[in-house]
């Protein structure tokens, strides 16, 4: 009989985990896992400047070995959540049950799809493969001592996943709908404009720096970056803060600051477009200071994509539409590992207040998972994507 995924749901909810996530949250995810056969590595990254630790992150890589040359097959997530805010109906890490639904922080994104997936693994049977863990305390975060260093940890003992399955909510209308099997880049660019200071009635002891930074920002907001691919929606720019900071009426002032992020396709990187941002700003007067989240990717389609889509497809009669939607993930960090698609519960709830998940999904998703676990591993060699 399969483990219930709402009661490991509730076990890891009841743990308080606001991003970066450390302690009790693993220690809840390691006592599940170890009874299936798992060994279970954690450690912890995230220095300050002067060498204490700010604000840690914990990580856990965790993997059950199949029989020597078997193909190995990764479940990926995070433990790590947003802040719940105020005003819900109930404790938002003492899980409630009302109706169909779970209520708690994390029940949607992603603590029900990880509960969803150790109830998956243990309806394998060893012999059929080698199945890890990679699991992070921070996803919601900065990103940068999580995913990417179980990669590093991954790579120094010699764990190679064939493929990966993040459980991020992918699902929109109802469980299955859709599967991501890509996402666009991500770029954010901090732009100055430098000028002198001045008194609005003297201009010529002045230098305005306003009309560079509108320029600036005009010829950025007219670009089209493309009309978008087979796989990709057009990238976007969008102007996302405007700062001066000068209170008096009557002073030009000396700095205007604004931010743009960008989110683009496979036509791009995000060195090119910051290369082209960098030298509209030179031209108007300006600089710019990019920061780049993610470069974008794509799963073609292929045998993983069929063989997840069949598995939705089997145990809700959907035939799941294959996108590349939405915001970023840490699939973007795995895809450097091996093929990776994101599937999981419905996103409507996810980092809104009494975040919810419907009960009889989490059944039907671990169910999902244990297909496509399966499926994965039997995969013959050749077939990997």
């Amino acid at each position: 009989m399969m483990l219930d995924p709402l009661d490991l749901a509730k076990r890891l909810i009841s743990a308080p985990s606001v991003t970066p996530a450390t302690g009790a949250v693993f220690d809840e995810l390691a006592a599940m896992l170890a009874p299936l056969g798992f060994a279970v590595h954690r450690f912890t990254r995230g220095e300050g400047p002067d060498g204490s630790e700010e604000a840690p992150v914990e990580n856990l890589f965790a993997i059950r070995q199949g029989p020597p040359g078997s193909r190995h097959f990764a479940f990926a997530g995070h433990l790590d959540v947003v802040p719940p805010g105020e005003g819900w109906a109930s404790d938002p890490f003492e899980p409630q049950v009302r109706g169909e639904l779970l209520h708690g922080r994390g029940a949607v994104d992603m603590k029900g799809a990880i509960a969803a997936m150790v109830a998956a693994v243990a309806e394998v049977p060893a012999n059929a493969g080698t199945i890890s863990f990679i699991i992070t305390g921070d996803e919601e975060g900065p990103a940068l001592h999580g995913t990417r260093a179980l990669i590093d940890y991954m790579a120094a003992e010699g764990h190679q996943p064939d493929l990966c399955l993040v459980g991020e909510p992918t699902s929109v209308h109802r469980l299955g709908d859709m599967v991501k099997i890509g996402r666009r880049g991500s770029v954010n660019i901090f732009i100055d404009a430098e000028g002198t200071q001045g008194h609005v009635a003297y201009p010529h002891l002045a230098d305005n720096p306003l009309p560079r930074l509108v320029a600036i920002l005009a010829e950025l907001d007219a670009l089209t970056l493309d009309t978008g691919t087979d796989w990709f929606q057009p990238s976007n720019l969008e102007i996302t803060d405007i700062n001066v900071g000068n209170r008096a009426h009557n002073v030009i002032p000396a700095l205007g600051q604004a931010r743009i992020s960008i989110r683009f396709n496979d036509l791009h990187t995000g060195k090119s477009l910051s290369e082209r941002v960098m030298a509209i700003a030179e031209k108007h007067g300006g600089k710019a200071r990019p920061i780049i989240s993610g470069e974008p990717f794509l799963t073609e389609p292929g045998a993983f994509s069929m063989l997840v889509s069949d598995a939705v497809e089997s145990e809700t009669g959907i035939a799941p539409e294959l996108s590349t939607s939405g915001g970023t993930s840490d699939a973007r960090f795995l895809r450097s590992v091996c093929p990776v698609i994101e599937f999981g519960l419905c996103n409507a709830t996810m980092h809104k207040r009494d975040e919810a998940v419907a009960i009889p999904d989490l059944a039907i998703l671990a169910r999902i998972y244990a297909r496509i676990a399966r499926a994965a591993l039997a995969l013959e060699e050749g077939q990997a994507a």
